[in-house]
Parts: structure tokens; C-alpha cells; sequence
């Protein structure tokens, strides 16, 4: 369809991530997986993941996707139940069916009407590159702090 959309048509409002990128990993709904998952791209997730996740794109936790533990992402669009702890390098989403408990630090935290939150969020920029235990002291690339659940000991004061 070209053009202006009419106001009636239905749209599926359920999936928002960039469309210039494509899905590059998915866990379909019948899926378990435990352990540590890295990935570039966008990865979805549908089925049932414990343990951590890193990666460099987004995360998209559809609404038969349930995550519990570590999730340090550039972008994570929950429409599932996610418990545990976020970093998200620049936003964390949560519509209308999804709903997640715990530790959240990301500078944009968007929560769509219905969307449920428990925890706690701390808003701010999570730096880009993580540096190595022990090198460096406690900042990492140009005096940003590291990513709060990498670090050992309380979490560090930027001012």
C-alpha cells in the first residue's frame, strides 16, 4: 500500500525495532536455554533463557519470552517477562504485556500503558567499551564508568 495509511486500518503494533535491520538470532516459544549467550544484530526471543546475555544490537523478548538473570544489551524491547538485572547502552522498552522485576541502568527507559516495572532503575550513560578486571582502575574508556554488575564492590560515584 502506498500512500497516507487510512486511520482504520490495523496495524501489528506488537514488534518496534529498526527496519533497516533484519532478525539475525531467534529462540522460537518451545525453546529452553541456559548458559551465556553473545550475539550482534537483532536477537528475539521467544521461548524460556536463564543465565546471562551479552551483545551488541537488540534484544526483543516476545510475549511468550520469559528471561531471568544478566542482560547487558544496546537496546531491549520487552514484550515477555524479563527478571534480573539490565544494562542497556541506550534504551530499555516495556508495552503493554511485558513486565520486568529487578535492577535496570540505562540512560532511556520508556514504559508503554500496561507495561508492568519492580525494581529499581538508575538512569545513565553505561559506557561503550568494557574494560578488563584490574586494568586501568575503576573508570573505563574516556573516565565512564564500567558496567555496575562487572565491577566488584559498591557502585562508583560520577561526581
Amino acid at each position: 500500500m502506498t500512500g497516507p495509511k487510512s486511520f482504520f486500518t490495523k496495524t501489528d503494533s506488537k514488534v518496534s525495532f529498526p527496519s533497516s535491520e533484519e532478525i539475525t538470532a531467534f529462540l522460537g516459544k518451545e525453546t529452553v536455554f541456559e548458559g551465556k549467550m553473545t550475539f550482534q544484530g537483532i536477537f528475539r526471543l521467544e521461548g524460556k533463557f536463564d543465565g546471562e546475555i551479552f551483545q551488541s544490537g537488540t534484544l526483543v523478548v516476545g510475549e511468550t519470552g520469559v528471561v531471568k538473570g544478566k542482560i547487558a544489551v544496546q537496546a531491549i524491547i520487552i514484550h515477555g517477562l524479563v527478571e534480573g538485572e539490565i544494562e542497556a547502552g541506550s534504551r530499555v522498552e516495556i508495552h503493554s504485556t511485558g513486565k520486568f522485576c529487578g535492577n535496570l541502568f540505562t540512560p532511556v527507559f520508556v514504559i508503554h500503558e500496561g507495561g508492568f516495572f519492580q525494581g529499581q532503575c538508575q538512569m545513565e550513560r553505561i559506557p561503550e567499551k568494557v574494560e578488563k578486571e584490574g586494568e586501568g582502575g575503576e573508570e573505563g574508556e574516556e573516565g565512564k564508568l564500567r558496567p555496575l554488575f562487572l565491577k566488584k564492590g559498591p557502585p562508583l560515584s560520577t561526581s
